[in-house]
């Protein structure tokens, strides 16, 4: 007489079957990879970089550059969404950067005018010197970001 097998120890079973299935010999890396089409799990091989894209070796040591100084008005600033970071210059020759995401709900802000960086979704506004609330809702300042400036150039750090 056979004893009922629990569902318990059938699923330790099949999540056994299905980790061993993942496993493959190195035989079978060898002979999908003479294959030009990737099997299930493998990725297909490298492309090679475009010319303009930058390789590792020939990024910055400082960091991601974002924009020349020139870039950036006096009394104003500009935000870089891509990278979640608003850069600032509230007097000549002095640049800041803070984090791009409202501190109300997380939206990202738009735009920097008339002295504020403001964010599209409440109407948060926040002071270019320091990112101080402006006017509300936003509960508190944008956190500040670190940069270096270099060469007439503008690298998050």
């Amino acid at each position: 007489m056979t004893t009922p097998t629990s569902r318990r120890a059938m699923l330790a079973v099949a999540a056994g079957t299905a980790a061993l299935a993942g496993c493959g010999s190195s035989d079978d890396k060898k002979s999908s990879a003479a294959s030009s089409t990737p099997g299930p799990g493998e990725t297909s091989p490298p492309v090679a970089a475009a010319p303009n894209t930058p390789t590792p070796s020939s990024v910055p040591p400082q960091g991601d550059v974002l924009a020349k100084t020139s870039d950036i008005p006096v009394g104003g600033g500009k935000v870089f969404a891509a990278k979640k970071v608003v850069v600032t210059q509230p007097e000549q020759g002095t640049f800041k950067a803070f984090s791009a995401i409202c501190t109300h709900q997380g939206c990202t802000v738009k735009d920097v005018a008339d002295g504020t960086i403001n964010c599209p979704c409440h109407g948060s506004k926040y002071r270019v010197a320091d990112a101080s609330v402006a006017a509300g809702p936003a509960p508190r300042p944008l956190p500040p970001e670190r940069i270096t400036v270099e060469n007439g150039s503008i690298h998050l750090a």
